[in-house]
């Protein structure tokens, strides 16, 4: 199976879903995008990066809203991450990391950024700049 092209796309939800449940682990990543808090979005310039392991997020929803802590494993299979300090008991007491949803947390502050990082953050930062130009370019109706 190739890259999947704009016409191979369906509009239906069932198969929506089945593409989601169907990815392979390396195309799952794009399933991780996670907004960045105020702070870091005036320091980088975009909007949202990819949860990474080591990242410190804050939990937005749940049971754990408000919750800030480091990000221990990031799941690809289950597309879940888990953040240091949540954590539920087993039957038997045992504490077990509970799974969270990447868009349901926002990075606060960025583990190590290394050069695919910063090809990414360039590449966003790049095409974020580049819509208003043209916006601005195309003389709004005038």
């Amino acid at each position: 199976m190739g890259a999947v092209t704009a016409r191979e796309v369906s509009k239906q939800p069932r198969k929506q879903r089945l593409a989601v449940y169907r990815a392979p682990l390396h195309a799952r990543h794009r399933f991780f995008n996670a907004p960045l808090s105020e702070e870091l979005r005036k320091e980088h310039g975009v909007r949202r990066l990819p949860v990474r392991k080591d990242d410190v997020v804050r939990i937005l929803r749940g049971d754990w809203a408000g919750h800030e802590g480091k990000v221990v494993k990031v799941d690809l299979r289950r597309v879940r991450v888990h953040v240091e300090g949540v954590t539920i008991k087993r039957a038997d007491g045992t504490p077990v990391p509970y799974p969270i949803h990447p868009s349901k947390v926002m990075i606060v502050k960025l583990g190590k950024v290394d050069k695919v990082r910063e090809k990414i953050i360039e590449r966003r930062k790049a095409s974020a700049s580049g819509r208003p130009e043209e916006a601005e370019e195309s003389g709004g109706g005038e």
